[in-house]
């Protein structure tokens, strides 16, 4: 069997790598019934800190294909991938195609195989925000539309699919758990402080990407002076993308918090490990807060894991200083690791592994 995994961002690679490593398990115990594994890298996320590194870190197989479209608007950036895409599958004929969550390169490389008949996989599926302004609510809408093969993280997410009447579709539906619990049980031994964060007492751990957010001016004011606020009670590591650092350097409100680089995935367990709150408008960062049992204060209307927001360990602020800061407060004051045991919202750890069972098994 081979299968092309398509990926482009971040947050891709840590998931891939959980996979990847159960793919070669597999095939070490079973040589007759070997997967083989194709990656193609977007380009997508093209720097340093938030690409090659994590190959090197990883352990992830060296992509066999590096496209190298990282810039340009959603239509350009689809397009491009899309078209580049096309041309790796005619040229490999693979049995499956795999993508992961909601980017430009989860569409382009579903868009891409699904034109060519090749059976899409999609490993996260059927996660919902019900917003139609999010690019990524796009994308993971038109994904799941034309996948094969559905892999739900969440029973909200398996509810979701339900709900939109794909029990009636030519698909086939699994909730095997989330790969991004996997990724967190296996790396975190390997956890380190990054060398820009030198606080030695606890702090807040902050990030801000969501274009929302950095291409508002009135918004981003807000919560570079929220975290102002946050920051003079306790101190708040941020680490920032330099897109949006010179976004936040423009601002007529200056930062007072400290901003650092961008951080490797194992620097980042060790600052979601050793924080006492997280403040974001990240997606995956909201499950990884819940890993570490941190209450998470989201800068978002409206956020896909909604099952967080139901167990009041996930508290959704927007852009409003005055919710931010009294969100954090609350939480510091709080600190109950209570409310985090005895569940298990996002399965055993174990969900790379029961998606390439059903992929080697053909249930796929």
């Amino acid at each position: 069997m081979k299968i092309i995994t398509v990926v482009g961002a971040r947050p891709q690679f840590i998931k891939a790598a959980t996979v990847s490593r159960a793919i070669l398990e597999h095939n070490k115990i079973n040589p007759l019934n070997k997967i083989e594994e194709l990656i193609v890298h977007t380009g997508q996320h093209y720097d340093t800190n938030m690409s090659d590194v994590f190959f090197d870190e990883m352990d992830i197989p060296k992509p066999i294909y590096t496209l190298n479209v990282g810039s340009g608007n959603h239509g350009a950036m689809t397009g491009r991938q899309l078209e580049k895409v096309e041309e790796i599958i005619l040229k490999e004929q693979p049995d499956y195609v795999l993508v992961y969550g909601d980017t430009n390169s989860t569409l382009a490389g579903a868009l891409a195989a699904a034109k060519l008949h090749i059976p899409v996989v999609h490993v996260e599926a059927g996660l919902r925000s019900f917003n139609m302004e999010m690019p990524e609510e796009i994308n993971r809408i038109l994904t799941d539309q034309i996948s094969s093969v559905l892999f739900c993280p969440t029973n909200t997410a398996m509810n979701n699919l339900r709900n939109e009447g794909y029990q009636n579709k030519n698909c086939k539906i699994y909730n095997v758990g989330d790969v991004m619990y996997d990724a967190v049980m296996y790396y975190s031994s390997k956890s380190r402080r990054p060398n820009s964060v030198n606080i030695e007492r606890k702090f807040v751990l902050a990030t801000i990407h969501r274009a929302d957010n950095t291409d508002s001016n009135e918004r981003l004011s807000n919560i570079v002076s929220a975290l102002n606020k946050i920051h003079k009670t306790i101190p708040v590591v941020c680490p920032v993308h330099p897109r949006t650092k010179k976004h936040i350097l423009n601002l007529e409100v200056k930062p007072n918090f400290l901003m650092v680089d961008p951080v490797s995935y194992f620097e980042m367990i060790w600052l979601l490990d050793n924080c006492s709150a997280v403040v974001t408008d990240s997606g995956g960062l909201q499950k990884e807060a819940y890993f570490f049992k941190k209450f998470c204060i989201t800068m978002r209307e409206q956020t896909e894991w909604v099952e967080l927001v139901n167990e009041k360990v996930n508290f959704l602020v927007g852009n409003d200083p005055v919710l931010i800061v009294n969100k954090v407060m609350e939480a510091l004051e709080n600190e109950e690791e209570s409310r985090f045991e005895g569940k298990s919202l996002y399965g055993d750890a174990d969900a790379a592994a029961r998606i390439v069972k059903c992929l080697s098994e053909k249930l796929a």
